[in-house]
């Protein structure tokens, strides 16, 4: 399918012609080569589990300390 919109002036510019394809999902799937390997699904894990109960927890990286916490509002933040 393709959806092709005119020239148009708003506000004293010309937008030229642009095209816009879409296709199915079946033709996404036939587009896509089977000989490509398949992307890794990400590790997935749930802050709660991952706190275990409490508010913050310290993650180590390459040497250094981040402080994980969930904030008043139920938001996340990771410090230095």
């Amino acid at each position: 399918m393709e959806i092709i919109r005119g020239t148009q002036r708003r506000f004293g510019a010309t937008v030229e012609r642009d095209r816009v394809l879409m296709m199915s999902r079946d033709d996404a799937e036939q587009a896509t080569p089977k000989h490509m390997p398949a992307v890794p699904k990400v590790r997935r894990l749930k802050v709660s589990e991952l706190l275990a109960g409490e508010r913050e927890v310290i993650l180590e990286h390459d040497g250094q300390d981040y402080r994980l916490r969930i904030t008043a509002n139920g938001k996340l933040i990771l410090t230095k």
